[in-house]
């Protein structure tokens, strides 16, 4: 159990780490406002990214148990890493764009994700 804990966990950290590096580099070389935008666009592209290779190798939950774990772990790293630790501040959870915005669309792209792989490959949870 706690192995396949272990590796859901390693598939949310990626997720939650992809998002902040387009918010480290993004902000070396854009306005904080496209930065944003293009998080809010390579969010879902990550999340579907490392969602298929979970559902392809590991599959041990369902779509909508995966979905539900990657955004809870994320907004827990955003909670008590980004927030508490970097930024010293609560302040982006202000953002639509910047939070509520990417994380439904982790949410929908590892859903959909989910259901895909399940069709195409006949993918059973574990």
């Amino acid at each position: 159990m706690f192995q396949k804990t272990a590796i859901i966990m390693a598939f949310a950290v990626a997720i939650w780490a992809f998002c902040g590096a387009i918010i480290g580099i993004g902000r070396q070389f854009l306005d904080m406002d496209t930065t944003l935008i293009v998080h809010a666009l390579g969010a879902p592209v990550g999340a579907a990214f490392f969602a298929a290779i979970y559902f392809r190798y590991f599959a041990f939950t369902r779509p909508l148990v995966t979905s539900v774990f990657f955004v809870a772990a994320s907004l827990t790293l955003d909670v008590f890493v980004v927030a508490m630790l970097v930024e010293q501040s609560f302040e982006m959870f202000g953002s639509v764009l910047g939070v509520w915005i990417p994380q439904a669309s982790i949410f929908l792209a590892t859903f959909l994700t989910g259901i895909f792989m399940h069709r195409q490959n006949n993918v059973v949870p574990r």
